[in-house]
């Protein structure tokens, strides 16, 4: 399946270069797209699924068996790290990206047709489990796989601009799931109706925005640094050959933990946050997160660009710092707002601050590793540090919440983020260290 087609040498004047790289750019981020909208389109539309799977009366009952779903999907994004990341390493980025869309695809598919707990009982969270392990594993590899492609095809000095790609895309997941709900909720369903039925759409949606993925990603060209590796490289395990850089590794989990703890809070919580404990309304609270979302979007590739010039590290800094100060008082304030315009300057603010993690991080994990085990060394210790650290956020939310003690997390989020601080003081800056120019020359 692997196409050998490489990128030409890289001319940053040459306008048929950077049209090729732009376009095998955009292409790559419009799948990783459709896998982010699959995968949060569960937790977009969990507020009216939740009585289907787990029918209990009490509404954060409800969200914990849901979020306690959530985060299991995640414990499968190790697996997808190490697997895929082996098939990109090995068989070539674009390989990996296609078979990540279509499990995305099938996991979507289970959802969409799995009948109810009234129908079929404890079969039915069962299969809703399956479906989200599926979606975990697919998920696990498609960032460590898209993130090495977009930071291999992007020139060195738009490196930082063109790998924020990656959350845009991720983010502009999330916001599609979200513009389907609006629609669905505004104009189309009434709210029984996306209760009984109508949250089967979304997924129905994903499975074929996925089919279409597939078809895009069939022609994307493999990148020069892939093509560069030997074959005697290829034969070797990618794991093993990880595993030679365990100082990398090590700051892949230590710059991630606290930026994907933080990046979770504003994003799969943070809708339920605004319900459940500010005590807005559905509607209020899905467009305060749509509208957040594009204001996030719009951040990434300006730090991108920004990080081009004057470095990764004082992004990095700038989240560790003002997260590890401003966390507390900004949640405490989200808690206390009943305006929902309030609300949405809070969650903007705090945007500004993660987009100094979120814009850049897949480029620094890309540099700090050579291509022959570059989607293996960004996808396995990030998908651990987000299963641990990420995925399970909403479910620690709600727990100290349902214990009587919400700002505990705030808390806990705080103490997090500060130990990425350390890490980042202590990291190299690698705009100036990176691996992928040392290959390419």
């Amino acid at each position: 399946m692997t196409n050998m087609t490489a990128t030409k040498p890289v001319d940053e004047n040459d306008v048929g270069d950077i049209l090729h790289r732009v376009r095998a750019i955009l292409v790559g981020s419009a799948g990783n797209l459709v896998e982010w909208y699959d995968f949060y389109a569960y937790s977009a539309f969990a507020l009216y699924f939740a009585g289907a799977f787990f029918p209990k009366t009490d509404p954060v009952a409800q969200m914990l068996s849901t979020a306690g779903i959530f985060a299991l999907g995640f414990f499968m994004r190790p697996i997808g790290g190490w697997l895929f990341g082996h098939i990109g390493d090995r068989h070539g980025r674009r390989t990996s990206l296609m078979l990540s869309v279509l499990l995305m695809c099938f996991g979507s598919l289970i959802i969409a047709v799995t009948p109810t707990y009234a129908t079929i009982g404890v079969a039915a969270p069962a299969m809703l489990l399956v479906a989200r392990l599926l979606q975990g594993l697919s998920l696990g590899g498609e960032y460590g796989s898209s993130a090495t492609y977009l930071s291999e095809m992007a020139t060195p000095h738009r490196r930082g601009f063109y790998s924020s790609f990656q959350y845009v895309t991720l983010i502009g997941g999330q916001l599609v799931a979200l513009i389907v709900l609006l629609i669905l909720q505004n104009w189309i369903l009434s709210a029984a109706e996306l209760k009984a039925w109508g949250w089967r759409i979304p997924f129905v949606i994903g499975a074929l925005l996925a089919l279409s993925t597939l078809w895009m990603r069939r022609n994307l060209p493999e990148t020069e640094a892939y093509t560069k590796v030997s074959a005697s490289e290829r034969t070797k395990s990618s794991f093993m050959g990880m595993l030679e850089h365990p100082r990398e590794v090590a700051i892949v989990v230590g710059l991630t933990m606290g930026g994907t703890l933080a990046f979770y809070t504003y994003t799969t919580y943070m809708q339920k946050f605004l319900k459940l404990s500010a005590g807005l309304s559905d509607h209020q609270t899905t467009w305060i997160s749509a509208g957040s979302l594009i204001f996030a979007l719009c951040l990434q590739p300006l730090y991108g660009a920004l990080s081009d010039k004057i470095g990764r590290r004082p992004l990095l800094l700038t989240f560790g710092v003002l997260g590890t100060l401003g966390t507390v008082p900004l949640l405490t304030a989200i808690q206390a707002t009943r305006d929902p315009w309030i609300a949405f300057g809070l969650v903007a603010l705090a945007w500004m601050v993660v987009s100094a993690y979120t814009s850049i991080n897949a480029v620094v994990k890309a540099e700090l590793f050579p291509a022959a085990v570059r989607a293996t060394g960004v996808g396995l210790p990030y998908a651990l540090a987000v299963s641990i650290f990420g995925g399970s956020a909403e479910y620690v939310a709600l727990w100290f919440k349902d214990a009587g003690i919400e700002s505990g997390f705030y808390w806990y989020a705080t103490c997090v983020i500060a130990c990425s601080l350390l890490v980042y003081f202590i990291m190299p800056d690698t705009k100036a260290t990176s691996r992928i120019d040392a290959e390419l020359g």
